[in-house]
């Protein structure tokens, strides 16, 4: 699978996944205590395994024909316990689901929306990467996470 192909999987599975349904996307987790998300498209399979809602860590990882090709591992949540935790992360998968294949890694660099500002900073390609993802409101940071990650060699 080359890069273009990765990026475009990629796109799919993300808005197919917690982009699209959230939590009730998820299959019977391989880690006790964890959320577990899967798309599969053919012989690549993309998983999402994370612990956590207020504050969470997980992994993604994309599979050709069994083998691991690309990972993404982030950590993050609310960083505001008085924000409104339903609303920011429905504005989270708003966001989400307009993943580029240009940046494939979370939502576009910037979103606004309902009074939420929603942006996305990356440095790197999909073979090697890292970034931060913020969501504000009234002119303070509710959400924050850092992911990084690439392609398996």
């Amino acid at each position: 699978m080359n890069d273009s192909q990765l990026a475009e999987f990629l796109v799919q599975a993300k808005r197919a996944t917690y982009a699209a349904q959230g939590d009730s996307a998820s299959v019977a987790p391989l880690l006790p205590g964890s959320r577990q998300l899967e798309y599969q498209l053919g012989d690549v399979l993309y998983r999402d395994i994370y612990f956590g809602m207020d504050y969470f860590v997980g992994q993604e990882t994309v599979y050709e024909n069994g083998r691991p090709i690309w990972a993404m591992s982030y950590a993050g949540g609310m960083t505001d316990p008085t924000a409104d935790r339903g609303a920011a992360y429905g504005f989270l998968q708003f966001a989400l689901r307009r993943v580029e294949t240009a940046s494939p890694f979370r939502g576009p660099g910037l979103i606004r929306g309902d009074g939420y500002q929603y942006t996305s900073q990356t440095t790197g390609t999909i073979q090697n990467f890292w970034g931060i993802e913020r969501i504000g409101r009234n002119h303070g940071i509710i959400y924050e996470m850092r992911y990084h990650g690439g392609k398996i060699i």
